[in-house]
């Protein structure tokens, strides 16, 4: 049961990487710095609904570190790490009350938390607390990204709850 459990997380921890590299080749959607479209969070979402906070945890901070890496950019590895976590806590949260039918919901209120944990990052690293005056900016696109993400990783954990692989309640 360990060695599937491992390769399932291993697989979906290298999927998401690999969405967040080809992310990292695409044009930004807006001409506005730090909007994405976090496609690798729909593992993540997808994750937290079918296997769990242990495995979704591991899953995202290899994605992130691996993905700091891979980007060549240590110095996001903090602001990454930072809305990663805060965005984890949220969804942790929200998995106790909400259902596989509003798995869009934890996503956008995962992308909003993702967003206040790097901005205050950002705050806190630059000592800039007028950094702040850009969360709306960053809010209303985590919104509008949470909806689009949250959907897709919905319909994956419906399609992907019917496969044994992907069957985990610890």
């Amino acid at each position: 049961m360990q060695t599937k459990r491992l390769t399932r997380d291993a697989l979906l921890a290298a999927i998401a990487l690999v969405i967040f590299v080809v992310e990292l080749q695409l044009p930004s959607p807006v001409p506005i710095p730090g909007v994405k479209l976090g496609l690798a969070n729909v593992i993540t979402v997808a994750s937290m609904f079918l296997m769990g906070p242990g495995d979704t945890l591991m899953i995202l901070l290899v994605r992130i570190l691996l993905g700091s890496i891979f980007a060549g950019q240590m110095m996001a590895l903090i602001y990454s790490l930072s809305g990663g976590m805060l965005c984890f806590l949220a969804m942790l949260l929200l998995r106790r009350i909400l259902t596989m039918r509003q798995i869009w919901v934890c996503s956008v209120i995962g992308a909003i938390f993702h967003n206040i944990g790097q901005v205050l990052a950002a705050m806190a690293v630059t000592s800039t607390p007028q950094l702040a005056v850009y969360l709306p900016v960053l809010l209303v696109s985590g919104i509008i990204t949470g909806v689009l993400t949250g959907l897709t990783a919905q319909f994956a954990a419906n399609r992907l709850k019917l496969h044994p692989f992907f069957s985990h309640k610890p």
